[in-house]
């Protein structure tokens, strides 16, 4: 099956983002299943894309979190325009995260069997 996830809340101070990504997690898992994800951070998810995040010990981290769903096949694009206001450069998006648009989120939406929105 084909997802699409599409985050909102940022990386921290609320736990969507985090729940979102577990659950992506979760679906990736199961290789046998053939589950295939694409996820688009958008507004203040955006964020959650940032390199170099330090957080205190014993806290998760949704950089090296993303990072695991690359590795597991998961396609990562973060919305342009909300980076730009955000003062993030491309460069300074996680390994595997790419500048996305609107544009590749309604061929993302298109292209998925199912769109959950977080």
């Amino acid at each position: 099956m084909k997802y699409l996830f599409v985050l909102n809340d940022p990386p921290y101070g609320t736990e969507r983002s985090y729940n979102a990504i577990r659950y992506v997690r979760e679906l990736l898992k199961n290789s046998e299943a053939g589950n295939e994800v694409n996820v688009f951070l958008i507004g203040d998810a955006a964020s959650c894309a940032k390199a170099g995040q330090k957080v205190p010990q014993g806290y998760y981290n949704i950089e090296s979190m993303l990072q695991i769903l690359v590795r597991h096949g998961a396609k990562i694009a973060v919305c342009g325009t909300c980076i730009d206001a955000r003062g993030i450069a491309d460069t300074d998006l996680v390994a595997g995260a790419v500048r996305g648009s609107m544009a590749l989120l309604a061929e993302w939406t298109g292209w998925a069997d199912k769109v959950i929105v977080f």
